[in-house]
């Protein structure tokens, strides 16, 4: 059974308590009322309910085909008809430039629109979600001539892009990596390598796919710094097939509608994007783009599964209510919602998913103020923002969805184990989300490595100023007191930790690697709690059921969610001897 609707009243909440309005006015959004937002929205529920979330379980059960002989890969049944749908619905297009065929929509409209779609079907929401990154990617660093070339098929859908990263040797130390490019004399590269796990390497969706792939030119340095990025496609201007072709499929726990290819390279045609030797620049820029929409598809699936496991409570009898009160003397036993595990397990995928998605929102709308403002001072405040808080959304939002998924099937008991309920599917699914577009220790390693000694602490400076303008706005509300009260000690508690982390990491750098993960969720939790706290300020004020539950829902998260920060704070100072003591052959 699969259940699901997006939960649009609690999009619309969000978008009006984080400033969509502000959003609205900026440069090229005139277009983008709140009502015109939410009307898109509708449509792309009913899209998505309706047209991709029957094929899930198909494409889960069906699988892909595969062709040794030519490397052909053929989706699942209904999936041509669902992408070529998708496409003319103008999902692709929708948030991007109005110049290269786009549709002119904020990117938040995107960051909305993938929880609903992955919710749905996250198999297929991927071959979608690639071709994002590369689009960012040639902006940045394209030609004007690939530029033109390349960006309108790849925003409308027609064409596909890929991201060519991994080798068989080479995972997340990209340095390693072994693929060579040579240089002819028409300005082409000949490439020659082998690229694993690579989404939607190959398939039968599009016209054609372009690579974006990482290779060493001759004489290159070593490691990364002699890393160049080239555009790889599959089908040749003139028609005929370049050297780059499916060499099998991965054999994966989940996601089984989204092809995992390896990829050969055997004197394929590339061209170089960017500068020689400074392929990791635009590698990045495609990496960041898709890691916020990685940190959304936990959300996305946490809420499925939560939605569903709802379902399934509302109509599940078991035992009787430890509160005779709530006995029900007509039936044999008791619907499991009188239990209170079952609510703690319920509250805790409710609680989390409603902050997850604020923490989204807000990203996304000062992801398109920092595009678009024409207040230099305001962009800059929000594209550090951006930066701090994408490694956070990443790690946190997959961790805590896979999380949620398993809360969910444990509701759902024995029937949640079994593919009639489809949590087993989502579980499935998530997982994966956690180790691609950099594992979440590197995003924690990000984190502490870079991003909070950018500037000398800028970017942290940034959040605890946004904290602080909000502890100061709201001080004297008696409603929201006792929330303000704990919103201002995890801050102070965040602002501690890390200066603690900072001396330490200073001191040893094996230290800061023991706590980032832990410190990492310190921070999301506190960054939960500011999105919280601007919901309930809001919500407070307000009459009416919606936000009668959002204030009880907020209450369960600032008690019994929020003080999972002590616990890890204690871990964070615990520091690294315990972890390293052992030897190797100890383990």
């Amino acid at each position: 059974m699969q259940i699901y609707k997006a939960p649009l009243d609690d999009i619309r909440f969000n978008l009006e308590t984080f400033g969509y309005e502000n959003v609205q006015k900026l440069p090229g959004f005139e277009d983008y009322d709140l009502e015109t937002l939410m009307s898109l929205f509708e449509a792309g529920d009913v899209f998505a309910r309706e047209q991709m979330l029957p094929l899930n379980r198909v494409g889960d059960e069906e699988g892909l085909g595969f062709d040794p002989k030519t490397g052909a890969v053929t989706t699942p049944k209904g999936f041509q008809k669902l992408y070529k749908d998708f496409c003319e619905q103008g999902y692709p297009s929708l948030a991007h430039d109005v110049d290269v065929g786009g549709g002119g929509a904020p990117q938040l409209t995107s960051v909305v629109f993938n929880e609903m779609f992955v919710a749905c079907n996250k198999s297929f929401t991927m071959v979608a979600g690639l071709s994002h990154g590369l689009i960012e990617s040639l902006k940045h660093y394209g030609t004007e001539e690939q530029k033109e070339k390349y960006l309108t098929k790849l925003i409308s859908g027609e064409w596909t892009g890929t991201m060519c990263l991994t080798e068989p040797q080479a995972g997340t130390d990209l340095g390693l990596i072994t693929t060579k490019a040579e240089p002819q004399d028409d300005g082409s590269y000949k490439l020659n390598g082998t690229k694993i796990w690579i989404t939607f390497g190959e398939h039968d969706l599009a016209d054609n796919i372009l690579h974006l792939v990482l290779a060493r030119l001759p004489g290159a340095p070593a490691g990364s710094k002699g890393i160049s990025v080239f555009l790889v496609p599959k089908v040749l201007d003139d028609g005929t097939q370049n050297g780059i072709t499916c060499g099998g499929l991965e054999h994966k726990m989940g996601i089984k509608a989204s092809p995992t290819c390896v990829m050969n390279m055997e004197d394929a045609t590339g061209y170089l994007v960017g500068e020689p030797h400074k392929g990791m620049r635009a590698m990045f820029i495609m990496m960041n783009a898709a890691r916020l929409f990685v940190g959304v598809e936990g959300l996305a699936m946490s809420e499925i599964a939560y939605q569903t496991a709802l379902g399934f409570a509302k109509d599940r009898r078991q035992s009787r209510a430890l509160d005779p009160a709530k006995v029900d003397g007509d039936a044999k036993a008791d619907n499991i919602m009188v239990h209170p595990d079952v609510r703690r397990m319920l509250l805790n995928i409710k609680s989390t998913n409603e902050g997850m998605r604020a923490m989204g929102i807000w990203i996304g709308t000062m992801l398109d103020t920092a595009h678009n403002s024409q207040d230099e001072e305001l962009a800059k405040k929000c594209d550090d923002l951006v930066a701090l808080l994408t490694p956070i959304c990443k790690s946190y939002c997959t961790e805590r969805g896979f999380l949620n998924i398993s809360d969910a099937m444990q509701i759902a008991g024995g029937s949640g184990y079994t593919t009639d309920w489809s949590i087993e599917q989502y579980m499935r699914d998530e997982r994966i989300a956690m180790i691609y577009e950099g594992t979440n220790h590197i995003q924690a390693l990000d984190l502490v490595g870079r991003k909070l000694p950018k500037g000398g602490g800028e970017l942290f400076r940034t959040f605890a100023g946004v904290m602080g303008e909000f502890l100061a706005e709201t001080k004297g509300d008696e409603k929201f007191a006792e929330f303000r009260d704990k919103l201002k000690a995890t801050s102070m508690t965040l602002n501690e930790l890390t200066m603690y982390l900072g001396q330490k990491g200073m001191e040893d750098a094996e230290e800061a690697g023991a706590a980032a993960s832990n410190y990492l969720n310190v921070f999301a939790n506190t960054v939960l709690a500011y999105v919280w706290g601007r919901m309930l300020h809001v919500a407070l004020h307000k009459e009416g059921q919606f936000y009668e539950t959002k204030v009880k829902t907020g209450r369960y998260f600032f008690e019994h969610v929020l003080p999972e920060v002590e616990s890890l704070v204690t871990k964070v100072k615990a520091g690294k001897a315990a972890m390293m003591a052992l030897d190797v052959d100890e383990f």
